[in-house]
């Protein structure tokens, strides 16, 4: 038989937050934060400890790629259970357990995988870097979470600030922010850092002054395990709320914008993607309000409410014939050139145009685009930006921050993440371009557009203090 008192020995003594991940009851259980904060170890101890305990149940442990599957979890788990605990199939990629249970190693590099699992049922699912996924996939592998045997159904996780998942892990974990038909108490998080990994400190002590060194927006994440910043983030220089000390903020109350300042439009087409639809005030110094907008999207992100075209443009036209900062005014409309494709038929733009919404064509150029939404974004000595988003935006609001560099053109957006509202404020930003803004050491203002009267628009930098 093998020997458990030595196998628990050659496991070694998790550490304080180890030992809650180890102990945790929610039904999705996150662990993560920053770097090195031994969340892997603590995945394969504890799927071996629960297929030691429990005769019969299955353990699915999830990772984007097979090699990482390989170097992170089998290889580490033979080593760890040799001895006779349980024997590796390698055809199969799991490791069986000698009352039974079940280890399966599966990975998810694209959705297209999951079609391979739809009939997989398990009682416990890792996903180990969860944030390397988007939610839907999460989902899915949580359907996988069934069984008759009984054994209360679990999933755990592990995570690190960033990555295509950052949005929907930070939402449910760590900012607890639930949709219907989410039950709060089914969620539970633990927060790692670097520090509890006792085992990493022992043996690379210089690991922690590598991130100490890092530059300060890399060392949050990785370091402190800030969920507010993360590595690859495109947009690092959107703020949702003022930084006393450093900078102002991008996203203001809305209010009644003086009806001097022009209107526009801007739009990216979309179907089984969502669409969007910004609308913008610019004052009398070319700032840009993004005042309200309609974006076509389910309660699943990046997902389109498959609206025809005609729907959508009639739509807009209402917006525009009753909200009251369009009302009445002249709007003038920026949008994909795409949309006057009419290879197949009659184009979207002249089906806007039958509903009397108008377009001009927007500049598509990827690079020159996005850099002039990161000169409109930048904050000047005085801090203050070029742009503003209503806080009654919450499409641009949700999905800017959370956009990450493409991974083979860095200096591209990731065309998989949920960029519809960047595509169009990109066309809108390309219509009105703005030279480099360089700042240095910006001071924050206080902001407060209450009382504002239609004749102080004259300034723009008087008026707009954040």
């Amino acid at each position: 038989m093998p020997d458990r008192p030595a196998l628990l020995w050659r496991l070694g003594r998790p550490s304080a937050r180890q030992e809650q991940f180890f102990l945790a009851r929610n039904r999705f259980v996150a662990y993560g934060g920053a770097r090195g904060g031994g969340k892997s170890w603590a995945v394969r101890v504890k799927a071996a400890l629960m297929c030691l305990r429990y005769p019969g149940i299955v353990v699915m442990i999830v990772r984007r790629t097979y090699p990482e599957l390989l170097a992170n979890h089998i290889r580490p788990m033979r080593e760890m259970l040799a001895g006779g605990f349980a024997a590796y199939n390698d055809a199969r990629k799991e490791m069986r357990f000698q009352g039974g249970s079940l280890i399966l190693f599966r990975y998810c590099a694209r959705e297209g995988d999951m079609d391979r699992y739809q009939g997989t049922e398990a009682d416990v699912i890792f996903i180990d870097e969860a944030t390397q996924f988007e939610e839907r996939v999460f989902r899915m592998f949580a359907a996988c979470l069934r069984g008759v045997n009984g054994f209360p159904k679990r999933m755990y996780l592990t995570c690190n600030p960033g990555g295509r998942g950052h949005g929907w892990v930070k939402r449910l974990f760590v900012d607890r922010v639930y949709k219907d038909g989410e039950n709060p108490e089914e969620y539970g998080f633990i927060r790692s850092v670097v520090h509890d990994n006792k085992a990493l400190m022992a043996a690379q002590p210089e690991y922690v002054r590598h991130l100490e060194a890092l530059p300060p927006k890399l060392r949050a994440a990785w370091l402190d395990g800030d969920w507010n910043v993360f590595e690859g983030q495109f947009f690092e220089e959107f703020v949702n709320a003022p930084n006393p000390g450093r900078m102002g903020t991008h996203v203001i109350p809305a209010f009644d914008p003086p009806r001097s300042w022009k209107r526009y439009r801007s739009f990216d087409f979309g179907y089984a993607r969502p669409f969007s639809c910004g609308w913008w005030a610019v004052d009398h110094h070319g700032a840009l309000y993004r005042i309200a907008e309609l974006y076509g999207c389910t309660d699943t992100p990046n997902e389109g409410v498959k609206w025809e075209p005609a729907r959508i443009f009639a739509e807009i036209k209402r917006t525009e014939r009753e909200h009251p900062y369009l009302r009445g005014l002249r709007v003038e409309g920026v949008a994909d050139p795409s949309i006057w494709d009419s290879s197949r038929g009659v184009s979207i733009a002249d089906v806007a145009a039958r509903q009397g919404i108008y377009f001009e064509p927007g500049d598509n150029k990827r690079i020159p685009g996005w850099m002039q939404v990161h000169y409109r974004m930048a904050f000047n000595e005085s801090g203050l930006p070029m742009m503003y988003v209503f806080d009654t935006c919450a499409a641009f609001i949700r999905t800017i921050p959370l956009l990450t560099f493409d991974e083979r053109r860095p200096e591209d957006v990731d065309t998989d993440g949920e960029d519809h509202v960047a595509d169009e404020v990109r066309y809108f930003c390309m219509r009105n371009p703005i030279n480099p803004r360089l700042a240095e050491a910006p001071k924050p203002k206080p902001y407060d557009p209450l009382g504002i009267e239609e004749t102080d628009a004259s300034d723009h930098y008087e008026i707009y203090r954040v």
